[in-house]
């Protein structure tokens, strides 16, 4: 499967922003999806993930409450919505998906779980 993030770009803080991830395939059901993000200098990390269901979702501690993750299996998408953009959320973000053959319910925060990447999508946020 193949993913194409889109939906970054320079926001003033307290913006903004959707991102989208849309996937080839007619087997986006099958995934579990997750938006990391890798900051400059820094190691990359799961900000949300969902389940292949759609019922079970995940943030991290610093985006509880601004992030909101969503898929639509029909059009093959994952989407992030930012809200509250804080300086410290500028880096690229990236989708990824991890087949799930037996929980539908399963989310993922581990990168190396994840089999399929997308080029990522760069966010800035000016102060």
């Amino acid at each position: 499967v193949q993913l194409q993030a889109y939906g970054g770009g320079l926001v003033q803080a307290g913006g903004s922003l959707r991102l989208s991830c849309a996937t080839s395939g007619r087997t986006f059901s099958s995934f579990a999806m997750g938006w990391f993000r890798q900051a400059p200098g820094r190691e990359r990390e799961c900000v949300s993930a969902i389940s292949r269901s759609g019922i079970s979702t995940y943030y991290t501690g610093s985006v509880e409450g601004r992030f909101t993750i969503s898929r639509d299996n029909a059009k093959n998408t994952v989407y992030l919505q930012i809200n509250s953009l804080e300086p410290e959320d500028t880096a690229v973000y990236y989708c990824a998906a991890k087949r799930s053959s037996y929980n539908v319910n399963n989310y993922y925060i581990v990168a190396g779980q994840y089999d399929h990447w997308g080029q990522g999508t760069l966010v800035t946020v000016s102060s």
